[in-house]
């Protein structure tokens, strides 16, 4: 099966909004400072109404989205509503999903249908062929620096596990100590995959020269701005926290291409592990 990549849309450039805000003269910054740093309040406003709100017109509107690097405002909309999925908080996102007095069956089925969604994203979004490329990196890799942090950290796990399993040289990195002290001595051949923590870890390794892949929830966070390439998952929930049902299912499957690319290997290897699920200490036997 072969998937559509994840590049990024034109006009939708990965560029940090300093640099965007930057393009435009002072004033015109100054009307549109509202919107970048409160962009729930704007995100679904039609041109006229946010122009309103802004204290401006329509026409300066459009040619300040322009100005910003968009094509056209519904450009600058869907850029708007990217920055306000990666500013929300878990009180935003719990107190957006539902009326107060939705009863708690409908709250548990929209976070199902939330995490089918968010699935669905990953299954129809991932470029499969890319996927088996950075499996081929991997197995290449002189060292592998997974980086995470946070709620993140047991995806940072599942890989160090899996990786392990294979007999790559996976190091991983959930604190800042640790991900400071790692990075210093990453070189060119190395991969770094940065999962939604550490972002100065991975500038540091990208300068050092070693290979940066993301998992990032949206096209405009710093982890798509710095690596060197990067894979979509959502983590929207209508509940608090992050959902991590998208990104285990790329993460799963990004597994299976780094068994399958060296599948004699990868069998060589099981068979070891067979013998001592079959008759080590870790398993309860009858």
């Amino acid at each position: 099966m072969r998937s559509k990549t994840n590049h990024l849309p034109k006009g939708r450039s990965s560029m940090s909004n300093a640099d965007r805000l930057a393009q435009l003269s002072p004033r015109r910054r100054e009307i549109v400072r509202p919107a970048f740093e409160d962009p729930r309040q704007y995100v679904l406003l039609s041109v006229r109404d946010m122009a309103k709100k802004l204290g401006t017109d329509p026409a300066t509107t459009v040619r300040i989205a322009r100005g910003l690097g968009f094509e056209s405002y519904k450009e600058f909309q869907y850029y708007l509503h990217e920055l306000s999925v990666v500013r929300a908080t878990s009180l935003d996102t719990m107190q957006a999903a539902s009326a107060p007095d939705s009863s708690v069956s409908a709250l548990l089925r929209e976070c199902l249908n939330h995490d089918l969604k968010n699935f669905r994203g990953v299954y129809n979004g991932v470029d499969l062929d890319r996927l088996q490329k950075v499996a081929r990196r991997l197995w290449n890799a002189r060292r592998i620096l997974v980086i995470g942090g946070d709620a993140a950290t047991c995806l940072v796990n599942y890989l160090h596990y899996h990786l392990n399993i294979l007999g790559l040289p996976v190091f991983i990195a959930t604190a800042p100590g640790p991900t400071v002290h790692l990075v210093r001595s990453m070189k060119k051949g190395d991969v770094s995959r940065g999962l939604r923590m550490t972002i100065e870890g991975i500038q540091q390794a990208r300068k050092l020269g070693a290979y940066c892949i993301g998992v990032t929830d949206s096209y405009i966070s710093p982890v798509a701005l710095y690596c060197n390439e990067f894979f979509l998952a959502s983590v929207e929930t209508p509940s608090f926290g992050a959902s991590y049902s998208a990104p285990m299912c790329l993460l799963n499957t990004l597994m299976a291409a780094v068994a399958e690319v060296h599948r004699t290997k990868t069998l060589q290897i099981l068979k070891k592990v067979a013998e001592e699920q079959r008759h080590g200490f870790r398993f309860y036997q009858e």
